[in-house]
């Protein structure tokens, strides 16, 4: 998945507008004022939420860590939103430029979202084994993501940071207490996967931690007096703070919160939890379709895409049923022909170089960002998925495509290593942030937000069904691997809404995952899991997917011969990321001109 961030900002210390609603006739001047709105929202959203600064690779704020559960840090973001949703709102939309008025929408709809998320006392849940600050910090202090570490500052913008993290712990743990006094607490199935997470980071010896790897690697045109004293400092941090706080963390979840988390699975156990899930599926999907016509969507999709299946198991001539198929592509030898991790890699490699040719009559507009692919690293690989991790805008961060790769020789190609690269990499992922992040026009308060999830992840998914355009799935256990990744992205449809609304238990949902697609044990259970912990997250996918389809398929019938595939993929993604509601208008809106 790629990384998403919810952009949490400060106060607005920009006094209201005060000029009256715009005229026709001043409506220029006024455009640069709702410009310098967005513009100072971004920059107010970079200060209270400096992570978001970091992964964009905007160094000023890399010292700082919000304590971001804080009553004091929710009540500022309330009212941040509260506040330049009104400035906004402030301006005649009619008035306003076409491109202004995309800008519009946009920042309504999502302001409007964030505020309605408050009431819901996510803040209750911290973080799970999934999605957490905790592991976050891992991969930023490893000195392999996306914290620089190429000067003296760069160090010492760390230690600082890394610094608050106990307090940030202190919180989390204040707020895990006032969730078990409301009811409002994690499964036990994702407790129990996140302490071992938590344990892992924790070193007697501090040369052995994984946040001494930007020590093993200090540039070496620092000088020896530098190099000494970062060595002490980072030590010194290693063992009086971070080891202390993954310990403090750790133990609070096995001896105090354990005993209080629950044995159900899903958000209906939770006081409120139909209402907190409705939410989410709003905000994961930015449609008002109900949590029923998800569910109803996605069984009609896995029968769908279940028939073409079996078509393909009966033309390589198996004589099994699906279910079959399923366990002979997991477990023939075969499948599995790789014996280190670099020939893994190399593989997702060859996979570009064959379908670039195809690419290029597809796509008239690509990325300057710089790409790579790598190993995803090994203290979070037991529960990582493959993964896009945003490049920078100015190119010095390349884009790059992580995979977990616990053991090569197990590693199976009938996985769906052509979707998954099509998703996550070229042209999903890397295409889609890096040219929003290169597009300067852009406000910045939507070149650097990805947090429209159904945008997004639908862009992503949609990527996938090119591949036989692109020249890839010519291999009928490829294909099957790309109706695996498609079959398992409307499994999620079924699973999640049942699982949060529909009483599904864990281990009947990781069966329906298993018998609907060849997927292991190890890897249904990780991703049940992960629903439970994100709850609708992955309703975005197959339903951003399934939009732009429609969209794409209404045009090529509208314009006929006149339909220029890369012209639509440019409109798709010019603009950046966005609800759906205000993506389909802003389309409509382009075919209607051609």
């Amino acid at each position: 998945m790629k990384k998403t961030f919810l952009l949490f900002c400060a106060v607005a210390t920009l006094a209201a507008c005060n000029q009256s609603k715009t005229s026709n006739s001043s409506a220029k001047a006024d455009n640069q004022d709702l410009a310098k709105v967005f513009d100072n929202y971004f920059e107010e959203s970079l200060k209270l939420y400096p992570l978001n600064a970091t992964y964009i690779g905007d160094n000023r704020y890399n010292d700082q860590l919000p304590n971001d559960g804080s009553a004091e840090f929710l009540a500022k973001s309330k009212a941040f939103y509260e506040n330049y949703l009104a400035q906004v709102k402030h301006f005649n939309r009619e008035d306003l430029s076409e491109a202004d008025q995309l800008s519009y929408d946009i920042f309504t709809y999502e302001a409007q979202l964030n505020l309605d998320g408050f009431k819901h006392h996510f803040e209750y849940m911290p973080f799970n084994q999934f999605y957490a600050l905790p592991l976050t910090i891992g991969q930023l202090g490893s000195g392999s993501g996306a914290q620089p570490f190429k000067t003296v500052k760069d160090y010492n913008d760390w230690l600082k940071r890394v610094t608050a993290f106990s307090v940030w712990a202190d919180t989390a743990i204040n707020n895990f207490n006032k969730g078990i006094k409301a009811g409002v607490v994690l499964p036990k199935a994702l407790v129990v996967k996140a302490i071992p997470e938590l344990e892992g980071l924790v070193v007697t010896d501090p040369t052995k931690s994984l946040f001494y790897g930007p020590i093993t690697n200090l540039p070496k045109d620092f000088s020896a007096a530098d190099k000494k004293q970062l060595t002490e400092a980072y030590k010194q941090a290693i063992t009086n703070t971070i080891s202390p706080t993954y310990k403090k963390l750790a133990d609070y979840l096995k001896t105090a919160y354990l005993p209080h988390a629950r044995t159900t699975s899903g958000y209906s156990a939770l006081p409120d939890g139909a209402a907190k899930y409705t939410y989410l599926v709003k905000q994961q999907t930015t449609t008002d379709k109900t949590p029923e016509e998800i569910y109803q969507l996605g069984l009609k999709e896995v029968s769908r895409i279940r028939g073409i299946m079996d078509s393909i198991k009966t033309s390589v001539g198996f004589k099994g049923n699906l279910q079959a198929f399923f366990e002979y592509m997991k477990t023939d030898p075969k499948f599995t022909p790789y014996k280190t991790p670099k020939e893994v890699l190399d593989a997702f490699e060859n996979i570009h170089k064959r379908m670039e040719p195809s690419l290029k009559k597809m796509f008239n507009h690509v990325p300057k960002t710089p790409f790579e692919i790598r190993q995803t690293e090994a203290f979070r690989a037991a529960s990582a998925s493959a993964e896009y991790n945003q490049g920078s805008a100015d190119g010095s961060r390349p884009g790059m495509f992580y995979v977990p790769i616990l053991d090569a020789t197990k590693f199976n190609i009938t996985s769906g290593m052509e979707s998954l690269f099509l998703h996550e990499a070229i042209p999903g992922h890397h295409y889609q942030i890096s040219l929003t992040q290169e597009n300067t026009s852009l406000p910045k308060s939507r070149r650097f937000d990805g947090s429209e999830n159904a945008y997004v992840e639908g862009w992503a998914l949609y990527c996938e069904s090119l591949g036989k355009e692109l020249g890839l799935y010519t291999d009928p256990y490829q294909y099957m691997g790309a109706l695996g990744d498609e079959i398992h992205r409307a499994i999620r449809l079924v699973v999640d809404v049942a699982i949060h609304t529909k009483g599904m238990t864990r281990e009947q949902a990781i069966k329906y995952m298993m018998d609907n697609e060849a997927i292991s044990e190890q890897g249904a259970t990780a991703e049940i899991e992960r629903y439970m912990a994100i709850p609708g997250q992955a309703l975005g996918y197959k339903i951003g997917a399934l939009k732009i389809r429609e969209l794409r398929n209404k045009y090529e019938k509208q314009m006929g011969s006149k339909f220029d595939l890369a012209e639509f993929h440019n409109q798709v993604l010019k603009d950046g990321s966005m609800p759906l509601a205000v993506f389909e208008a802003k389309m409509d809106a382009w075919a209607a001109k051609q």
